[in-house]
């Protein structure tokens, strides 16, 4: 898995009971790819309500960019819900973000995490 991969992975619900299988993003960096077996991906959710959040991202679908994640309605992408996965629990990749949609991922997890 690569830093951008839209993957489809059962994400862990925060209260810990198990969550429900659901789009998610690759946020970990690409130099760890391989070396460890977990993931490190952000929420991926219908929920629009989400978009104005400067911690989201708006998917459009009927978009190029949009039509490449592989998402199927239009998407948030929250960097407000992160999680570790055990990488061979990723049901399928999707699709990938294009690289404008990558920067404005790490834009996202900077506002999420608090980092200048």
């Amino acid at each position: 898995m690569n830093r951008g991969d839209v993957i489809l992975v059962r994400f862990p619900h925060p209260s810990g009971v198990r969550g429900k299988k659901r789009p998610a993003v690759v946020v970990q960096s690409d130099a760890y790819a391989g070396a460890v077996s977990t993931v490190v991906v952000a929420e991926v959710t219908t929920n629009l309500a989400l978009v104005a959040d400067p911690a989201c991202m708006f998917i459009d679908i009927n978009t190029p960019d949009g039509k490449a994640t592989g998402l199927i309605h239009d998407s948030v992408l929250s960097c407000l819900l992160l999680a570790t996965v055990d990488a061979d629990k990723i049901a399928q990749k999707l699709g990938s973000l294009s690289p404008a949609m990558k920067q404005k991922l790490n834009d996202c997890l900077k506002a999420g995490l608090g980092i200048p």
